[in-house]
């Protein structure tokens, strides 16, 4: 059974992910684990890219001594695991939305902080040298009915008046005469920012970049205790513990549904699934129309994505199913299949060469929250979007932690809700696929 975040008891002992990225790149050398007693100022548990880059932020530019345990080996988890996509947001909520909720002040400084994270993800990919495939800048988010088309418009208006972002509005016969031939697609908006990366490559250049900064990495140890004694931390793992003055929590969905008061019961995780193709032909290409390796994705509520990577294989995601015990159902499959084929009817029987899994996390509130209190700190709540936004959080997570001044933004300000009931939360998230799915259909 694949890890459930909400039903096994810990993540550890689980396997390295069989992903595409995974077959791209020698699989690298664990680090040794947690053995014996180790102290330090801030232990972080969780070596995704919120996780590492934390603790890069905390050494290079605070010279905190600090540590990452990570339960399995880096790159297992999510940052291993999705599509790759750099974008500039994060959570749910779009930007009308948020001006609604926060008032325009406020979402002037929430589009700031995701503009910076796209820049800090490529000066991070720069300075490191990092060979992560990067892919053409652009964004193209695709409206898969007329009421989408003409809320994408709405849409580009308030961002170019409210948010000076240039952004290209594109009717069906331009998206298909530039970009794709999309059977489903009424037209997209078009953003200049965004590209794709091979994400496995990117993390494990992170975990290079931490211990080059002298920062201790811990694989295989899992914490399955968290005891707090005398203001100060002790984290228990198979073989030893790690004794720290704070801790940050940065597992996001990976993390047990029992682990820390200040975390528990105050997400949802959430199945991904993604395909990859055999590698299309310039047959397939030209019937299909795709002229782009920019990342794509719809306006549906439950979401497709996809790109060309650079070998011309062709990866597509969805959701998939509810729980971890039925993650590999081929159904799932199968319905990435079918709404590959609506999209691109020429590809209807192209050969899927790899498909995996992974759990992403959503908050009640739909935005992410970056928060620390009395020396202990999270990150949770990308909703799928974190690849870039995980940048930007882990260094306002390394400010935080060591008392510096955040900006006074909802992402940092207020702690991650509660779910009411959440011991119903996978009831209310069939209820709420079944109502996306007939909202995308048929509205």
């Amino acid at each position: 059974m694949t890890y459930d975040p909400l039903i096994t008891r810990s993540p550890h002992h689980q396997p390295w992910p069989d992903s595409y990225w995974a077959s791209t790149v020698e699989r690298p050398q664990v680090q040794p684990a947690v053995n014996g007693i180790c102290q330090t100022d801030v232990a972080i548990v969780g070596g995704g890219f919120t996780g590492l880059l934390t603790a890069y932020y905390l050494a290079s530019e605070f010279n905190v001594d600090c540590c990452v345990i990570e339960a399995n080996q880096i790159g297992f988890g999510a940052s291993g695991r999705n599509a790759g996509f750099v974008l500039k947001g994060s959570g749910r909520l779009g930007y009308q939305q948020m001006a609604k909720r926060w008032g325009l002040e406020t979402t002037q400084g929430v589009y700031q902080e995701f503009s910076e994270a796209v820049q800090r993800v490529e000066s991070l990919i720069t300075t490191h040298n990092i060979n992560c495939d990067t892919q053409a800048h652009g964004y193209i988010k695709v409206a898969h009915n007329q009421r989408a088309y003409e809320k994408l418009k709405s849409t580009a208006a308030f961002m170019q008046q409210h948010l000076g972002d240039s952004s290209e509005f594109l009717s069906k016969e331009d998206l298909q005469a530039q970009y794709m031939n999309n059977y489903q697609a009424y037209g997209a908006l078009r953003l200049n920012d965004g590209f794709g990366v091979n994400p496995l490559k990117l993390v494990l250049g992170y975990k290079e970049a931490v211990i080059a900064s002298g920062v201790s990495v811990y694989e295989s140890s899992c914490v399955s205790h968290w005891l707090t004694e005398g203001g100060q931390h002790r984290l228990l793992t198979e073989h030893g513990e790690v004794r720290a003055n704070k801790v940050i929590t940065a597992g996001n969905a990976y993390t047990p549904k029992k682990f820390n008061g200040i975390i528990d019961k105050r997400f949802l995780p959430i199945l991904s699934n993604i395909i990859v193709t055999a590698p299309l032909s310039e047959r397939q290409l030209a019937l299909s129309g795709l002229k782009t390796h920019q990342v794509t994705m719809d306006t549906r509520l439950l979401k497709y994505y996809y790109r060309l990577l650079p070998d011309n294989r062709l990866l597509f995601g969805g959701r998939g199913a509810i729980t971890g015990k039925n993650a590999q159902d081929p159904i799932y499959q199968k319905r990435l299949l079918s709404a590959l084929s609506d999209c691109f009817p020429a590809l209807s029987d192209c050969t899927v060469t790899h498909n995996w899994t992974g759990w992403i996390a959503a908050a009640l509130d739909d935005m992410p929250h970056v928060f620390s209190k009395n020396g202990v700190g999270y990150s949770l709540g990308y909703c799928g979007s974190g690849v870039a936004y995980s940048a930007q959080a882990a260094y306002r997570l390394a400010q935080s932690i060591v008392g510096e001044t955040v900006p006074n933004l909802p992402l940092y300000q207020t702690p991650i809700p509660k779910f009411p009931y959440a011991g119903l939360r996978r009831l209310g998230q069939r209820g709420y696929y079944h109502y996306a799915w007939l909202k995308d259909r048929y509205f």
